[in-house]
Order: C-alpha cells, then sequence, then structure tokens
C-alpha cells in the first residue's frame, strides 16, 4: 500500500509538470490601444476594443474557409485571395495555404474551421454562414491559440478580429440615393423593387435593415416588393423579370448584389429606368456609363471581394504579436452615374461579372484585374 502511495504521489507530480510545462492559451488578451497601422486597420468606432495574441514565429500555415461558392463575389474572393497569398508583400510570411468552399450548411463549415485548427494552422480566414453557433470553434482556437478572422459576413460576438464595410450604412446609403433622385422628380412615395442577398447571412440583413431605416424616417408611402438574388446575376435577373411580371413597373430599384442582371432584366421587359443603387459589378457600371442619359441615375457601392486581402493581412499582423482592433473598418467605395470613368473606376475590357473595387491604398494592398482573373476558384488541398 505503502508503494503504491509514492507511485500516485510521483505520477501526480508528473502530471503537475507535464501541465505546467505545456502553454496554455486563453484566447487573445484585450489590451489598451491604438493598435498597429491604424491607416489600414481602423477600429469601428471609440468604443472598439483591442486585442493582442502571443507572438508567434512565421511563416504561418493560413486557411480560407468559404461557405457559399455560388456566385461571382464569391469566385473572385477566392481567387483574389489566392492572388494575395502570391505577392511579395506577404508570400514569404506564408508556409501553406488552403482554400475550401463549405456551401451554406454552417456544421460543415464549423467542422472544416474545426479541422484546420486540429491540423495545427495558425490563422483561420472566414465568410461565415450564419452570424451565430460559432461559439465552440472560438473556445478550440483561443485553447490552441489559432487567429480566426471572420469578414464581410460577420459574427454576432466581439470575441474574435474582424473585418467589415459597414452594411447598415451601405443600406442607408442606398435609400439616401434613390429617396434623392425620386424627390427630383416630384416624387414622395412609389413602389420599389428590392433584391436582396444571400438568406441567413449578416450583410444580406444589416443592408435590408439600413434600406428600411432611412425609407421608413422619410415621410413618404413607400411599398417595398422583396425578392431574393443571392447576390447572382443569373438568380437576380430571373427573379427581377418575375416581380416585373406580377407587379408591373417600379419607382426604384435597391440591389443588393447581381446588379448586371436586374439591370438587364428591365431593360429586356422594356421597363423605363428609373433610379438604382447597387454593388459594384463592372457590368453594372458600364450599364450606367451607357443609359444615364436615358434615366439609369444609379449608384454603385462596392463590398469589395478584396476584402479577403485585408483579412489575411490582418491575420499575419496578430500572429506577429501586434496589437489590433477588434472589428475593423473599411470605407464604402463608392461612385455615382456622374463619376465613371473608363479605366478608372470600370473597365470596358473586363468580363461584366468582375467587381471593380480591389484597391486598398492605405494597406498597401492593390491586386490587379489580370493577376485575380488568372487564378482559379477551385480549392487548394
Amino acid at each position: 500500500m505503502k508503494t503504491l502511495r509514492i507511485a500516485s504521489a510521483a505520477l501526480m507530480g508528473l502530471m503537475m509538470t507535464t501541465s505546467f510545462a505545456t502553454p496554455s492559451f486563453a484566447g487573445p488578451n484585450v489590451v489598451s490601444g491604438p493598435g498597429v497601422d491604424p491607416a489600414c486597420f481602423a477600429p469601428w468606432n471609440a468604443d472598439t476594443k483591442f486585442f493582442q495574441w502571443e507572438k508567434k514565429e512565421g511563416p504561418y500555415r493560413i486557411a480560407i474557409v468559404n461557405g457559399f461558392v455560388g456566385n461571382t463575389w464569391r469566385i473572385q474572393m477566392i481567387k483574389t485571395a489566392k492572388a494575395f497569398a502570391e505577392d511579395p508583400s506577404i508570400k514569404d510570411k506564408i508556409k501553406e495555404f488552403k482554400v475550401v468552399s463549405t456551401g451554406t450548411d454552417a456544421p460543415a463549415q464549423l467542422g472544416a474551421i474545426e479541422d484546420f485548427i486540429n491540423q495545427g494552422y495558425d490563422a483561420i480566414v472566414t465568410i461565415a454562414v450564419s452570424p451565430e453557433g460559432f461559439d465552440r470553434v472560438i473556445r478550440l482556437a483561443d485553447r490552441e491559440n489559432v487567429v480566426i478572422v471572420p469578414f464581410d459576413n460577420v459574427l454576432d460576438t466581439d470575441t474574435v478580429m474582424q473585418i467589415n464595410e459597414d452594411q447598415l450604412e451601405m443600406g442607408r446609403t442606398y435609400s439616401r440615393f434613390v429617396l434623392k433622385e425620386l424627390a427630383a422628380q416630384g416624387k414622395t412615395s412609389g413602389k420599389i423593387l428590392e433584391v436582396r442577398g444571400l438568406a441567413g447571412n449578416s450583410v444580406d440583413r444589416d443592408r435590408s435593415i439600413g434600406v428600411h431605416e432611412v425609407l421608413d424616417a422619410s415621410g413618404g408611402t413607400w411599398e417595398v416588393i422583396q425578392v431574393v438574388g443571392n447576390w447572382d446575376d443569373g438568380t437576380a435577373q430571373k427573379v427581377t423579370a418575375d416581380a416585373l411580371a406580377v407587379h408591373g413597373t417600379f419607382d426604384a430599384v435597391i440591389v443588393q448584389g447581381g446588379s448586371t442582371g436586374t439591370t438587364q432584366a428591365l431593360i429586356d421587359a422594356n421597363h423605363p429606368f428609373v433610379p438604382m443603387a447597387g454593388e459594384s459589378e463592372n457590368g453594372f457600371r458600364k450599364l450606367i456609363a451607357a443609359h444615364s442619359a436615358e434615366g439609369l441615375k444609379a449608384i454603385s457601392i462596392g463590398q469589395s471581394p478584396g476584402l479577403v486581402a485585408i483579412a489575411m493581412k490582418a491575420a499575419v499582423s496578430a500572429l506577429e504579436g501586434n496589437v489590433m482592433p477588434q472589428l475593423i473598418a473599411v470605407p464604402l467605395p463608392m461612385s455615382d452615374y456622374t463619376e465613371l470613368k473608363d479605366g478608372v473606376n470600370y473597365w470596358s475590357d473586363l468580363p461584366d461579372n468582375f467587381f471593380t473595387t480591389n484597391e486598398f491604398a492605405p494597406c498597401g494592398v492593390n491586386i490587379s484585374g489580370p493577376a485575380i482573373m488568372a487564378q482559379t476558384e477551385e480549392n487548394v488541398q
């Protein structure tokens, strides 16, 4: 019995020694700002807190875990990530780079993130399928000192570093623009077509909230017909055509994405040009430039696929031990029908489905159209 007690005590001592010898992480520390490179990594507002992770030696293993890949924005985003991974500014800091797209199923995306954590990846950049349900993988990442960076469709949490444009403000700007153009026509009421994005995503939700905030506060009587275009030209064109067939004419159109398809549906139906607000697709800007004199008074606001490059850059910066804002704000790049110039903010020689905003001068990021288009949307295993 005495021998057993001695052996047990020795075993307990060994376990305690092993436990103390193994690093124990609990995620980033909340620290005081300012953060590194505030011109690039701008805090969302004055209340944004700051994170700092324990420094790791590079180069790093980085994974992109995308969800939905069935529209041109997501395809260009993946191509942009691949192009940026080869950029001289970051290439030597990346040891291994993987890209997967898991579809619209949240458990599949969570499973892929968990798998990369378990494989020992240093950072995971992701577009969340849902703004909720990531608590388990966040805790796992914190335990393993892995940096998770949601961007675009962000999470309803302040426990991870995230990067986005202000989606509420984008929706508000959509509505302000069309209301201004309608007021110039003497209209203070009417029927508006709202072509929404991919259901269940925070971007779609927040943009629509912003749209209706401004419409509701305008004092006008607005009938809003909503259809779901999935931010995809083909889908948006079909649902717009269906809406025109059922509801007749509209006084204005707000389209979150698939703007080229929606505009083409209006043209095909011989619908008169009306004030429009939409995304930054090259085809949409081509159509605005071609038809603005005929009444296509439109604004094009870009949610850039190039956000993935800022997310990758932020992940590397965090791994290097720099102080980072929890929520990083990227300004809204926009041009209206009075500002479009071929070769400057749209390109007649590039495809319609190319998104035009991929330059982030404060971050030193400028991924060229040819470099992006040379990539594929296939997974990198």
